[in-house]
């Protein structure tokens, strides 16, 4: 460990990575980020692997200090980000000095943000992943006065000539808006719901309040199974898209259980997952049908984005020697606008 970063305002943060993917095989969640998309890309610009640890803010304003110069990277969630008292932008990597208080501010656009330090972070092992369970009671969520270590110190950098920008990368940055546009393939169970099943596509749905990591719960027009046989305990995907009540649509999301009883009317792709990741209690959802192979293809064109950002991450680093000591000797401070 080179250092710490100290909680000053903990918001609703956690340390988390892409999932407990040995989990479902013992009982367990996969858990980990909501939004995975925003989770590989904040490591990816701190030149971390993807599945390094790394805090999820979830709605609530957060602000921490550093004791080493460290740098980071913040995804996800449209907000307001200070470093230093500074403005800084997202989607990129940013000094901070030792001492600096970082802040994030205002998440709107979405509902989580993601903020990658790199070297990682320090956090607990379950089945070789730091991802909270709030099954087992596993993980570290942070409360004011928390500190989490850093495993490497980046002294500051900046463009030394004319303040221009030192980082500019390819990377999408996904803001969602109030209406989100989810794509889902055919569920197991389509036919038992006949005709009405074209309700899913044809409707809007709001996302409710009760909504959390387990699962989404939407209010609208709901299919009625035709069928009145009982639908046996069995495995889901995550993505599931049940009708568990005439109240609302459920979407199971990484925390849900491996097995469930309510018929699977669709599934929600990988990358469709991520857009439910960002809604918030009152925004709208429409659901649009996709193939599986549409959907595998759209989903390998989003790791092509990360896997050329990637390179281009690894080229500027090796260019500036991060990580190397005698590179930062002659270095100015960092700076934000």
């Amino acid at each position: 460990m080179s250092g710490q970063i100290v909680v000053h305002q903990a918001g609703n943060t956690v340390v988390t990575d892409l999932g407990r993917f040995r989990g479902p095989r013992y009982g367990l969640p996969v858990n980990g980020a909501l939004d995975q998309y925003s989770a590989r890309a904040a490591n990816i610009l701190v030149a971390n692997e993807e599945n390094a640890p790394l805090l999820e803010l979830t709605a609530l304003d957060f602000r921490m200090k550093t004791t080493s110069d460290i740098l980071i990277a913040v995804t996800g969630a449209a907000l307001a980000l200070t470093v230093g008292g500074r403005v800084c932008p997202q989607w990129e990597p940013i000094s901070v000095r030792a001492g600096e208080t970082v802040s994030v501010r205002g998440i709107n656009g979405g509902l989580r943000a993601y903020l990658a330090v790199h070297g990682s972070l320090d956090a607990p092992s379950l089945l070789g992943s730091c991802a909270p369970d709030t099954v087992v009671g596993f993980g570290l969520q942070l409360r004011d006065g928390t500190a989490v270590g850093t495993r490497r110190s980046v002294p500051s950098v900046r463009q030394p000539y004319f303040d221009m920008p030192l980082f500019r990368l390819p990377v999408e940055q996904r803001h969602p808006g109030r209406l989100l546009r989810v794509d889902v393939t055919d569920g197991p169970d389509l036919a038992e719901f006949g005709d009405s099943a074209e309700l899913l596509f044809s409707s809007e749905y709001t996302v409710s309040p009760r909504s959390n990591h387990i699962g989404l719960r939407l209010g609208g027009a709901l299919p009625e199974r035709t069928t009145s046989g009982e639908v046996l305990s069995r495995g889901v995907p995550v993505g599931a898209v049940e009708v568990p009540s005439r109240q609302e649509l459920l979407v199971l999301h990484r925390g849900r259980g491996v097995t469930a009883g309510y018929p699977v009317l669709a599934v929600a792709t990988s990358l469709g997952l991520d857009v439910l990741a960002q809604a918030r209690p009152g925004d709208t959802v429409r659901f649009a049908r996709t193939t599986v192979a549409e959907a595998t293809a759209a989903y390998r064109r989003s790791m092509h984005q990360l896997e050329t950002l990637r390179e281009s991450v690894t080229a500027v680093f090796n260019l500036l020697g991060i990580g190397s000591a005698a590179h930062w000797q002659d270095l100015p401070a960092a700076a934000c606008s």
